[in-house]
């Protein structure tokens, strides 16, 4: 059975002239006379023999039916519009991702260059956590701190990772490291988001020592590269870490954990779900996760509230 839709001419007019509750304003967004807008309104109203408008002098107002049915449209229309320009711009607009500077340098760009658009990528950082106001961040899909769901926002659980102690390796010579007791006696780097050294050292049935001991730094991105120019030990993600323990940067010590827990998750406006860039970036980025045999996050279902 076909689909039984109004005219489209008329369902634009009604839109606009709802969001402005304007005739004149509707026919200047769609370049038309007042007119010929208020003609487009006659008939769709015609067409579903019911008012959408109430019109009372000068004044003009919705109805129930038509508040109910403008919410609607102006849904539709956006999500219209989104996905017109998706194809419209295909193979021309950059990516643009926002995400930390720990982040973009020891995972995201070493892999870009596997992603089909890489080169449209357009990387933007922040200072502390992404922002996931879509209307102001300047930014298509948000690589986000954990998985704590935001109205209007889709976010899929990335990854999850275990922390282990991370040295230097001339550190580790120059202090002979050789039990997690010797921690005790070298720099701790913090981390003012999620600090664990008392949770590990429990792991590794050691007395935690007296606690902070050495600097504390806004995440765990700096921590480790303090770390790694030899100030001190971090606690570090082994997700985040591979590459530089692989090249040598690094040493992991001792075999104690911090129990997994999702540390990184993908985000997105829920209005652009279906963009097709969106779409393949996720895809590649839950896939480049399995392909490195980091662990993924529990379930691929996205939240959204």
């Amino acid at each position: 059975m076909g689909r039984r839709l109004p005219p489209f001419a008329a369902v634009r007019a009604f839109e606009a002239v709802a969001r402005h509750v304007n005739v004149k304003a509707a026919a200047d967004e769609l370049c038309l006379s007042p007119s010929a807008v208020s003609h487009q309104i006659r008939a769709l109203e015609e067409y579903f023999d019911t008012a959408l408008f109430e019109r009372r002098s000068n004044r003009l107002s919705l109805t129930l039916t038509g508040r109910s049915y403008a919410g609607k449209m102006t849904s539709l229309l956006d999500a219209f519009d989104e996905s017109s320009r998706a194809i419209r711009e295909a193979g021309r607009r950059p990516f643009r991702v926002l995400c930390t500077p720990g982040f973009a340098a020891r995972w995201l760009v070493p892999r870009l260059d596997r992603l089909s658009f890489g080169d449209r990528v357009r990387l933007r950082v922040s200072d502390g956590a992404p922002s996931l106001d879509f209307a102001s961040n300047d930014s298509d899909l948000v690589i986000q701190w954990t998985d704590v769901p935001i109205a209007g926002v889709v976010t899929e659980p990335l990854m999850e990772s275990a922390r282990y102690p991370v040295i230097s390796p001339e550190l580790k010579a120059r202090e002979r490291v050789e039990r997690p007791e010797d921690l005790s006696r070298l720099t701790l780097m913090h981390d003012e988001t999620m600090d664990a050294w008392d949770a590990w050292f429990r792991a590794a049935d050691v007395v935690p020592p007296a606690l902070p001991r050495g600097p504390t730094f806004p995440n765990c991105e700096l921590a480790t590269t303090a770390a790694e120019r030899g100030q001190g030990v971090s606690l570090a993600y082994d997700a985040m870490v591979r590459g530089t323990l692989a090249e040598g940067r690094l040493e992991r010590l001792f075999d104690a954990v911090v129990v997994p827990f999702v540390i990184y998750s993908v985000a997105y406006p829920q209005a652009r779900a279906q963009d097709p860039m969106i779409r393949e970036f996720s895809d590649w980025i839950h896939d480049e996760v399995a392909r490195e045999g980091v662990a993924p996050a529990p379930t691929r279902s996205s939240h959204q509230v």
